[in-house]
């Protein structure tokens, strides 16, 4: 192979290992719900937990799913799917553990999708009147392989 050729794809594979610092960007844990694909903050995310026995509370809303014990704390488990109105999976294995300031929330998803740093000016807000919806903003993911929507983590528990 030629030098200079040789020399070219390793200034490419540089450029693109390299990370653009006056981008100011975010990182977000992507994961699935149904067909959605959903962002959080990465730096909110506390653990992802595989397999964990849910042990079910009685008279609490159809979207929390119990508790787990996650080295001696009680976490409150929330089943994405019914938040958002679709239908649960019976397959509870995958938790992804989350700070909400001074508590902790696990979201049961159905797959965690990837970690990716989205560039704030990406990230379109979600309109005005839209108050009720547990999203504040999505963007097409980088890679093309569809859009984010931007979980709102404040909004998940009822205020009652």
């Amino acid at each position: 192979m030629n030098d200079e050729i040789l020399f070219a794809r390793e200034d490419e594979m540089e450029a693109l290992n390299t990370v653009d610092d006056t981008v100011d960007s975010q990182k977000y844990l992507i994961f699935m719900a149904g067909h959605l694909k959903l962002g959080v903050i990465a730096e909110d995310v506390v653990e992802i937990l595989n397999n964990q026995l849910i042990t079910y509370l009685p008279m609490l809303p159809d979207f929390i799913r119990g508790i787990i014990n996650m080295r001696g704390q009680m976490i409150p488990i929330l089943d994405i799917r019914a938040r958002l109105g679709m239908e649960s999976k019976e397959d509870d294995s995958l938790v992804v553990v989350i700070n909400l300031g001074d508590v902790q929330l696990g979201i049961l998803v159905d797959a965690v999708d990837q970690m990716l740093d989205i560039p704030k000016s990406n990230l379109l807000p979600m309109p005005a009147n839209s108050t009720q919806l547990l999203v504040s903003g999505m963007c097409s993911l980088p890679d093309g392989s569809g859009t984010m929507m931007v979980l709102d983590c404040e909004q998940l528990m009822p205020n009652e």
